[in-house]
């Protein structure tokens, strides 16, 4: 058997180097380069449909493809995997969005009203502070008014009381004087 794959590529060599007369002469001759290509060739095949190398090789080649058409139906279910999610995030920001909207509306609205409410809060106080200081004034004033009477009753008696004791007697003043504190207290009270 070593004898034979040594002669092989001796036999290629003589074959390589005379190109030209291998080609001549009759067909089915070993001395036909073309003979001996096509011999090789049908063993070549023979070889591989002994080992059955094609069923091999269809056998991975359809393992290949179903791991191929496996990894697309995944890819493909990826994708609607993602777009669903993409469509969802979509629809979240557009709600968040919308709330965000709401919200500064709400707190525009918000603020409006409060800033009535702050205005209506100060002319309120501003008018209780204004009724506050007329009470005060008006108090004020009748006090004085009081104060005034009240001294000029005093200085009235003090006046009536210094003439009469000069023009009158002493009953007749002391007379004078009861009628007098009388009248007064009736007025007064």
């Amino acid at each position: 058997m070593k004898h034979a794959f040594l002669s092989i590529p001796a036999t290629l060599a003589a074959l390589a180097a005379a190109p030209a007369h291998a080609a001549s002469g009759p067909f089915f001759s070993l001395y036909n380069t073309d003979f001996v290509v096509l011999i090789a060739f049908v063993l070549f095949l023979a070889v591989l449909f002994y080992f059955k190398v094609p069923s091999k090789v269809g056998a991975m080649l359809d393992k290949r493809a179903v791991e191929i058409r496996s990894e697309l139906d995944e890819a493909k279910a990826l994708r609607e995997e993602a777009q669903t999610l993409l469509a969802s995030y979509e629809r979240k920001q557009k709600e968040v969005e919308e709330q965000s909207r709401r919200i500064v509306e709400t707190a525009r609205t918000e603020a409006q009203a409060a800033a009535e409410q702050a205005k209506e809060d100060i002319r309120n106080s501003i008018a209780r502070r204004l009724k506050g200081a007329e009470d005060q004034i008006a108090s004020a004033e009748a006090k004085v008014i009081r104060d005034m009477r009240d001294r000029a009753v005093t200085v009235a008696i003090a006046a009536a009381t210094e003439v009469i004791s000069k023009k009158m007697g002493a009953a007749e003043g002391n007379a004078l004087i009861d009628q007098s504190v009388r009248t007064v207290e009736a007025k007064l009270h």
